[in-house]
């Protein structure tokens, strides 16, 4: 569990991104990394949004990588949409919380996606 920066994260007009990283991901993790800021820089633009929340969401899952993997892949996801011109931050691995989100009802407004390695 990470200690938080801040006791809370605040961001508007943002394209929220709930992350997880499975066990099939810790043979790639450059990979995967790669494919999900490029993957997720293209929706972004496709909606309109600067502004990235890098959410790591597990509780949807199964087959989970460990922490010691997950979290430096979702630095490394969050520092590629930086690298590339969006304001991305990464919330806290590992706390429990409380979620506000306002979605639009935009028809991209919802996508679920999976990044798998080309090997």
């Amino acid at each position: 569990m990470e200690e938080p920066p801040e006791k809370e994260t605040y961001v508007e007009e943002a394209l929220i991104v709930l992350a997880a990283v499975e066990k099939s991901d810790e043979a790639d993790p450059g990979e995967i990394a790669l494919k999900a800021a490029k993957s997720i820089k293209k929706h972004a633009k496709n909606v309109g949004a600067a502004n990235i929340v890098v959410h790591p969401f597990a509780h949807l899952f199964a087959d989970l990588a460990a922490p010691e993997t997950a979290v430096p892949l979702m630095d490394e996801v969050n520092r590629l949409l930086n690298e590339r011109g969006l304001n991305s931050v990464r919330t806290p691995f590992g706390w429990f919380n409380t979620l506000e989100i306002k979605a639009k009802g935009h028809p991209l407004s919802r996508v679920a996606k999976t990044i798998k390695a080309d090997g």
